[in-house]
């Protein structure tokens, strides 16, 4: 789903670049077929007999794009004067261009969004191509006139062939992995892949797997490059290869224009069996001779995954110095005048022209003066390749007239009201400011790996508790949340945004949310709102792995859930400020008092932790990764008091009260104790935000333990008991309901039965009012129910009360340890 920029040549300021078709020549074979005969007739005529002025001017004469290389405006006048004049996108009504493999649109659908349609069989004018005067004395004239009728038009054949290698000759070079990762990365997968090296190993050397993969797939590998590149597609490099900068057969591949891409070409062309644009996995560009710069979109996930948690943040909030500047190495300030921070961040994602930039935008005033204005735009990783630049300026308002004059050509806006007010108005093709808070980001604030082991020397707080501290105030714990979900550029700090850039990405997602309910529309118009979507939600929260949603569980996965988890990290940044410094202060105690509740580890011996232990017995079943089913144990349980949920006693006389399970992601947990469970962030059809915006529960440690399972090599998590009160009323329901609307409002109870329940006769009360439905899990009567085990809703946070914690590991099932050296 990762879409890389790769753009044939740069437009002119304002315009979109055209897309980058695919390298063929004449003789080429688009998608494996032959062009016909007289195609080859007709473009010896146009290649030899007119200038690349009159190719164009027959292009505007047709209403059609004349922009472009040389190269680029004879593919499409010959299309045009052999096939017809293309018609309008059915969309956006924008113009069509040929890619290689397919037509897609280069036009917009949106101020957001570029239009991402495309099709094998265009609309075409069915009128006579029009010819300049100029062309009536050219040697093509009457060959040309030719094609002008319509019904002497051939039709395109695009289809996709039975092998999607068929006709291509391809080069393998270096030590393949055939590494099959998912693209998209979220929670368990990256790191599960590199604990396990889910690399897979063959008895035949990788080269040789590959070259039986493209036979079979209708292709065919060159023995031999060097010196006999004709006729070659692409030239397959291998990670290492990437990682080294190249060999000869590298440079030769390039010198010829062969394009070189990385070995997800294969894999995805075979996947989803039609080749894909050579355009988009194309990485020599990025081939430095030292091996730098790799974008992180054109890794694979587990590259990336590693390069993500080894990256030092760079931006980690408004009064922060970018990292690059080294400025701050010379106690270098952000320049601040009348309140305003000169400091900006900004981002950009286009995935029907393939851009994925972040931009930074700041005045550096360092002692003695000296004024420093910085800017940078690229992508991330792509360093070698950005648009950076540091300037002195000797006149402080001559500095701050070019930062606006910037800003104004970045996004399209006046700087003053977006500063002062927040007032901005997205424009096509520009940036749109991620709205960076005033504070510390916790990947750079949190304690660092050298840290850890220290931090809690000098800690007043009980062990157990000092020790709990320590892994919500560490940077890992939100490193892998924000690397989990793609959030995790170094460039910008996704974990300090401020309360009015949250409420936009809010409204932009229940806007989403509410057409998608009311939608009539089907087909590529369809497509057209969910590509929409996508690219304005990835301008708001900028991805390393953007891509088009195509459905509820995407969303929920990468919008709401990506967002509730921003939320969440961003007041743990808040919370937990700067702790990069000498920890001999004791900075566990003073955070934990800032979380506003009381924690204490239970007692083993208690009966509350008999109790507990013997609830998630009864409640639990293995959480499953692959083929590998993964257990849980106890480490330690924490009675919470938190200022943010009524009390127990407060919680007693509600009416109908649970003793429930709540599963979260740790880098969740902090806001939790600061500020109480809140509701979904939305309605969606799909576990966690089916019953609208809902505090949701189980009575099942093993749905609580979905949501706490991390990675393989990251097997502590928690889960939450938490007393709720389901009111006076609890609505039962055999499957969640169609519309949570009025349930939200009236704030009723649900109950909504699983496919499992807990046994009826082995329930208890616990402090003589709070039920607890602890059994063993058995068949219920609603087989057919969406959801495995019973869920709760409550719709109002003040009937919910956190009250333990439990400190669980994941442990691998019948998992035999090798004790031998």
């Amino acid at each position: 789903m990762t879409r890389k920029q790769k753009a044939e040549n740069k437009a002119h300021d304002g315009e979109q670049p055209p897309k980058k078709p695919r390298a063929d020549d004449h003789n080429g074979h688009a998608n494996g077929k032959a062009l016909p005969a007289e195609f080859e007739e007709l473009y010896s005529a146009v290649k030899g007999h007119l200038s690349t002025e009159q190719m164009r001017e027959i292009l505007e004469a047709n209403d059609q794009d004349s922009s472009g290389s040389d190269a680029a405006v004879l593919r499409k006048c010959q299309d045009l004067l052999f096939y017809g004049p293309l018609d309008s996108c059915r969309i956006c009504n924008g113009k069509l261009e040929f890619n290689g493999i397919r037509y897609s649109c280069t036009g917009t659908y949106s101020e957001w969004a570029s239009c991402t349609f495309n099709t094998r069989d265009p609309p075409r004018k069915q009128e006579a191509i029009k010819l300049p005067e100029s062309l009536e004395k050219s040697p093509a004239s009457d060959l040309l006139k030719k094609y002008q009728d319509p019904s002497r038009r051939p039709k395109r054949d695009l289809s996709t062939p039975d092998k999607p290698f068929t006709g291509m000759l391809i080069s393998l070079m270096g030590r393949l992995t055939r590494s099959h990762v998912c693209r998209t990365v979220d929670l368990q997968t990256v790191l599960f892949v590199i604990s396990r090296c889910v690399l897979i190993m063959l008895s035949l050397p990788l080269q040789q797997y590959w070259r039986q993969e493209v036979d079979k797939h209708g292709g065919k590998v060159a023995n031999h490059v060097i010196g006999t590149f004709a006729g070659v597609t692409c030239l397959i490099v291998s990670p290492a290869e990437r990682e080294r900068g190249g060999t000869n057969k590298l440079a030769e591949a390039m010198e010829r224009g062969i394009p070189v891409v990385s070995e997800q070409w294969l894999i995805d062309s075979i996947e989803r069996q039609e080749p894909q644009p050579l355009e988009a996995y194309e990485i020599a560009s990025d081939l430095a001779p030292d091996g730098r710069g790799i974008p992180w979109d054109k890794m694979d996930p587990s590259e990336e995954a590693i390069e993500s948690l080894s990256a030092e943040l760079k931006l980690y909030g408004k009064r922060a110095v970018y990292k690059d500047t080294k400025l701050q190495e010379q106690g270098g300030k952000i320049f601040e005048r009348d309140g305003t921070l000169y400091n900006c961040a900004f981002s950009h994602c286009d995935l029907g022209r393939k851009l994925n930039d972040y931009c930074i935008l700041q005045l550096i005033m360092v002692p003695e003066n000296s004024l420093n204005l910085y800017y940078k735009k690229g992508r991330v990783g792509d360093d070698p390749n950005a648009e950076e630049r540091l300037e002195e300026w000797k006149n402080v308002d001559d500095a701050v007239k070019e930062f606006v004059k910037i800003f104004e050509e970045v996004t399209g806006n006046e700087f003053e009201p977006w500063e002062r007010e927040k007032k901005i108005q997205k424009k096509p093709f520009k940036f749109y400011p991620i709205d960076m808070d005033d504070g510390v980001e916790v990947r750079h604030g949190g304690l660092g790996l050298r840290q850890l082991g220290v931090a809690a020397t000098h800690c007043k707080l009980q062990p157990e508790v000092a020790n709990f501290m320590k892994i919500l105030c560490s940077q890992e714990v939100y490193k892998y949340a924000l690397m989990e979900m793609g959030l995790d550029a170094p460039e910008l700090p996704m974990g300090m945004l401020t309360d009015v850039h949250l409420k936009r990405c809010e409204d932009v997602l229940q806007e989403f949310v509410e057409k998608l309910k009311s939608m009539k529309e089907s087909g590529p118009e369809s497509e057209a709102v969910w590509s929409d979507f996508s690219q304005r939600w990835f301008t708001l929260l900028h991805s390393t792995r953007p891509f088009i949603f195509r459905n509820f569980q995407e969303v929920a996965d990468h919008a709401a859930a990506a967002l509730e988890t921003v939320r969440d990290i961003t007041l743990s940044s808040h919370l937990i400020g700067d702790m990069s410094g000498a920890t001999i202060d004791d900075p566990l105690s003073d955070r934990c008092s800032k979380l506003g509740c009381s924690i204490s580890p239970l007692d083993k011996e208690s009966d509350d932790y008999k109790m507990i232990l013997k609830y998630l017995d009864k409640t639990y079943e293995p959480v499953k990764v692959g083929d590998i089913e993964y257990g849980v144990s106890v480490e330690n349980i924490f009675v919470v008091e938190s200022n943010a949920c009524p009390s127990l006693d407060e919680i007693k006389k509600l009416p109908n009260k649970f003793l429930l399970w709540c599963g979260t992601r740790s880098s969740n947990l902090m806001r939790h104790l600061n500020k109480g469970f809140l509701p979904a962030i939305c309605s969606l059809p799909v576990p966690g935000y089916m019953f609208g915006k809902a505090i949701v529960c189980s009575d099942t440690a093993a749905e609580a333990a979905r949501y706490g399972y991390t990675a393989v090599d990251r097997p502590e998590g928690f889960l939450v008991l938490a007393v709720a009160s389901l009111g006076e009323e609890i609505i039962e329901l055999k499957n969640p309901p169609e519309d949570t609307k009025s349930l939200e409002d009236k704030k009723l109870g649900v109950k909504c039965i699983g496919k499992k329940k807990t046994d009826e006769s082995e329930h208890f009360v616990w402090h003589d009012y709070i039920k607890v439905p602890c059994g063993r899990l058995v068949p219920s009567d609603n087989k057919d129910s969406i959801v495995e085990y019973n869920e709760y809703a409550v719709y109002d946070p003040k009937q919910t009360c956190i009250r333990f914690l439990v400190g669980v590991k994941y442990e691998e099932k019948d998992a035999v340890m090798d004790t031998e050296e």
